[in-house]
């Protein structure tokens, strides 16, 4: 009998010396750059006009991390609101003269300062609620954004209020440049998003050797 038991201790020991020398999980990589996104709204039907930004310096919390708390929160962005791009270069110049050029500073700011994953359902992309210090205009304000991951891709969409960030004289001035385009009415709502590739690699399992 006690031959027996020393036996069974050996073997969980064994187990145990294989179970601490594995990994598993996976880690996760951000492999692309960052894409910010807009979308302001017109008339009383509040037709949508979007568009990106050309030029945006991002800056990663880290490069990899076993979740996207790890890689995400604390990564910053500086957006050059000169390059902003709808598509349309006549429009683009009135939004770079007339609407971010009567703010007190050219650039946006931008921080993740937490993140929050919903509840996990099978077979369906992973959703939660990122948190963003969003400056401009000299004025912080923290916006919550939804957003999912699906493909490969990191996706987070959120809705500011121009007004918030002190930038009433901005709205006014790009209402009256597109007055009769906008047929007087320009939206102080916004949408705003952004994107950015994160791989998720397998960890290799390695035998105790």
């Amino acid at each position: 009998m006690k031959n027996i038991i020393v036996s069974v201790l050996i073997a969980l020991s064994i187990v145990s010396s294989v179970n601490a020398s594995q990994k598993s999980g996976c880690e996760l990589a951000q492999t692309g750059a960052v894409e910010v996104s807009w979308i302001g709204y017109k008339t009383d039907k509040k037709v949508g006009v979007g568009g990106v930004f050309d030029s945006v310096a991002y800056t990663p919390a880290a490069k990899g991390g076993e979740n996207f708390r790890s890689i995400l929160v604390g990564s910053s962005v500086v957006i050059d609101t000169s390059s902003v791009n709808s598509k349309n270069e006549g429009r683009d110049e009135k939004l770079a003269k007339f609407f971010f050029g009567m703010m007190g500073d050219k650039n946006i700011n931008a921080k993740i300062v937490d993140i929050q994953a919903d509840k996990k359902v099978k077979d369906a992309p992973r959703t939660g609620l990122v948190s963003v210090e969003v400056e401009m205009n000299g004025v912080k304000k923290v916006v919550p954004m939804a957003y999912s991951f699906s493909n490969d891709v990191f996706e987070a969409k959120g809705v500011i209020d121009i007004l918030d960030f002190s930038a009433g004289k901005a709205l006014s001035s790009i209402n009256k440049a597109c007055f009769d385009l906008h047929e007087g009415k320009t939206w102080s709502e916004a949408g705003i998003g952004f994107k950015t590739k994160i791989e998720a690699i397998l960890c290799k399992v390695e035998p105790l050797k």
